[in-house]
């Protein structure tokens, strides 16, 4: 099963994806909570019509290459999605600038000031939409300072810690 968070013009939606489509087209899907079956024609080729079926309505869709947006008879809509089983995976900064990758409520921090940190070393718990996302660290180095504690609540790229 896959879990997703996908937003639409701002708007989230926790998808859950059961599996791979069954022998008719269809998957079942989960949307925030709300059970579906759903059949999309390949995105393979980029900005051209494609359709989608939700439970028994059809809808034909524009579909950006990148799945930044989504075109439908009700115009065009900004889209985002995002792996919830996959950590927050966070480049290699050269600065070790440490931002919040998106906003929420520092439930765990796992490092110390002056501690030494491996690149990709989990440093704090962030909790979003009921999720626990691990936040990692950007690069090795020791930590030369930590603006997070449990229990704030962080903006999308606030500064959380710096490492040199």
């Amino acid at each position: 099963m896959s879990k997703l968070l996908v937003t639409i013009d701002g708007t989230e939606f926790e998808v859950q994806v059961s599996g791979p489509p069954g022998p008719d087209g269809f998957v079942d899907v989960t949307v925030n909570d709300v059970p579906m079956r759903v059949a999309i024609s390949s995105l393979a080729a980029p900005e051209r019509i494609e359709w989608a079926v939700v439970d028994t309505r059809p809808y034909e869709l524009l579909v950006d290459h990148d799945l930044r947006w989504v075109q439908s008879s009700r115009g065009r809509h900004s889209v985002q999605v995002r792996d919830l089983e996959a950590g927050v995976a966070r480049p290699v900064s050269g600065d070790g600038r440490l931002k919040a990758p998106i906003p929420g409520l520092i439930s765990r921090v796992l490092i110390e000031l002056g501690q030494t940190v491996e690149a990709g070393q989990p440093v704090l718990v962030l909790e979003a939409m009921k999720m626990e996302n691990e936040v990692v660290a950007p690069r090795s180095g020791t930590v030369i300072s930590l603006n997070a504690r449990p229990g704030q609540t962080v903006l999308l790229h606030e500064m959380l810690a710096e490492i040199s």
